[in-house]
């Protein structure tokens, strides 16, 4: 197949050049029946991709014209079902391929499965490699559905470090396992607070990821696997971002996130937010946003909120009206994917457990029951918390 296709590009006219795979290639906007892969080279050519239902790789072809930006959307796949792919490009020499990237990947759950399993982590900003890369090592050996970042994918904010400061060091995580994010305030850019920022998410982020469709994605969207439904919000007006959405009650995403949450039923509710509606962090919690969201969060019975912003981690006993209660929410700030840690800079009723470490979550829902734990980059488990629907 692969010389077949060396020689149908030939024939075609292509040029072809020796290319490296210098991005990528890493999996998004998962469904039941489609998936999006992406990834980069060095220099513009074809690429190829062989895929099928896990152990028959190469059942399914999917050619990516000549280019350096290269974006493949795979149709036809079945729910619950885990496959595996190939991806080439051509070999110095331009009379062949080079070893094939490969991957894996898992389509979302129907309705009647009531088992699911990710990884969550956050704050990956930063020249911080060797955490980085002891973290990836951990995540890796997970069996995980998808992988959630809960915002600040670099310092900058600029596309141009998100090759050192995320894909590199994260990339065999992303090889296998789709992503989500939750758009944090580094996305916006330094310059959040001036209006002639507004291009900036655009060029830096929207380009080059795909989330889950909403009339307002990649900024706030939502998806549903199995018993579960995972809203995805930006809160960054709260950080002065000027063209991020509107967060008040007449606000589009305010009137969005009461239809999402009405409307999950019996569903587990997990809310991903970059700003914590609670933290006793360096930075602190989003004052204006917590007003604003929380309510509603307690009014609809939201059982988990997955946040970001701070460098540490911190969970909440379940807090309702401001208090710990049982029939609380529970907020985890997930913020030690690569920045320095921070130190706890004050106290509050609220928290049940805070460390200053690099961090990920593994996250198991079976049905009623889900199971949070959280390892260091050593691999060490620093707490686990169970929820019960």
């Amino acid at each position: 197949m692969r010389v077949f296709i060396a020689l149908l590009l030939s024939v075609l006219g292509v040029n072809l050049f020796a290319a490296q795979v210098v991005r990528g290639p890493y999996i998004e906007d998962p469904t039941q029946t489609t998936m999006i892969l992406r990834w980069q080279t060095d220099v513009a050519t074809p690429a190829w991709l062989e895929y099928g239902p896990s152990p028959r790789c190469n059942q399914i072809m999917k050619i990516s014209p000549e280019g350096t930006e290269h974006k493949a959307v795979l149709y036809g796949l079945v729910p619950n079902q885990d496959f595996c792919y190939r991806l080439y490009v051509y070999n110095e020499a331009q009379d062949g391929t080079q070893l094939p990237v490969e991957g894996s990947f898992r389509t979302l759950y129907s309705a009647e499965r009531k088992v699911v399993n990710f990884l969550a982590f956050g704050n990956t900003a930063g020249d911080n490699p060797g955490p980085k890369a002891l973290l990836a090592a951990q995540m890796a050996q997970k069996n995980a559905d998808f992988v959630i970042h809960t915002g600040d994918l670099t310092a900058s904010g600029l596309n141009s470090d998100t090759d050192a400061e995320f894909f590199t060091p994260y990339k065999e995580v992303l090889a296998k396992t789709p992503l989500f994010v939750a758009l944090g305030a580094n996305e916006y850019g330094p310059d959040r607070t001036e209006r002639d920022s507004k291009s900036f998410v655009r060029s830096n982020y929207s380009r080059f990821h795909d989330m889950s469709w909403s009339n307002a994605t990649p900024k706030y969207y939502f998806f549903d696997t199995a018993n579960a439904r995972f809203i995805f919000l930006d809160a960054n007006a709260a950080y002065g971002a000027v063209w991020a959405p509107n967060i008040d009650e007449k606000s589009t995403q305010y009137k969005w996130l009461q239809s999402s949450l009405s409307s999950a039923a019996e569903k587990w509710k997990i809310v991903v937010i970059n700003a914590p509606m609670y933290s006793t962090g360096a930075k602190g919690p989003a004052n204006e946003a917590a007003a604003r969201f929380v309510p509603l969060f307690e009014k609809y019975g939201v059982d988990l909120v997955l946040q970001g912003a701070e460098a540490n981690y911190e969970r909440t006993f379940p807090m309702l009206a401001n208090e710990p209660n049982p029939r609380g929410v529970t907020y985890i700030t997930l913020g030690g994917g690569g920045a320095a840690p921070t130190k706890r800079m004050g106290s509050h009723p609220s928290t049940a457990r805070f460390v200053a470490a690099h961090h990920f979550a593994s996250v198991n829902i079976v049905d009623r029951k889900l199971t949070l734990q959280v390892f260091n980059e050593q691999g060490k488990q620093i707490d686990q918390v169970e929820l019960f629907l």
